[in-house]
């Protein structure tokens, strides 16, 4: 049943390394715009008085916005390099046996527009982050699974691929 469920912690991670590893990070030219916006944020609830007012907001809400941008990118989607019966797709808290995949189609641009809008099944997986351009719609085939298919989105769409064949 590919529900999602907590995967297991980088130190208990079942079959070793994995086959395909991918951290869906924030890219490096967000964080600027996001701490001028803190600093801002910061600077409004100041407005010139004296005292704590003077330098709790940026003490506060600073290292809030880098805490912000390392929650947002820490979400990982990996395929375990094990045996073929004990291989798992993990895709942040859910995890898929390679066996119950299908069909994988890689959608970007208008298709993936699509995907996540007027096609999107309600009860699919959806695992998207807008900074990051390709997504792969993989197909389960668990029948006793309400889940029909994933979306997830991947940096390299074609590695991904290769993993799960």
């Amino acid at each position: 049943m590919s529900t999602p469920r907590p995967s297991p912690g980088p130190d208990t991670a079942p079959g070793g390394p994995a086959a395909y590893a991918e951290r869906l990070l924030v890219p490096w030219w967000s964080w600027p715009p996001v701490l001028l916006m803190a600093g801002l944020l910061a600077a409004e609830l100041h407005m010139g008085y004296p005292g704590v007012r003077s330098w709790l907001p940026y003490v506060l809400l600073l290292p809030l916005a880098v805490v912000l941008l390392v929650w947002l990118g820490r979400v990982r989607v990996e395929v375990d390099a094990g045996a073929s019966a004990t291989r798992e797709l993990r895709a942040g808290p859910a995890h898929l046996p390679v066996a119950q995949v299908g069909r994988v189609d890689v959608v970007t641009g208008e298709a993936k527009r699509e995907a996540l809008g007027p096609q999107l099944d309600p009860e699919a997986f959806v695992l998207h982050r807008p900074w990051v351009g390709p997504a792969v719609r993989i197909e389960v085939l668990d029948p006793d699974d309400p889940t029909p298919y994933w979306v997830v989105s991947t940096r390299r769409p074609e590695e991904l691929l290769a993993a799960l064949r």
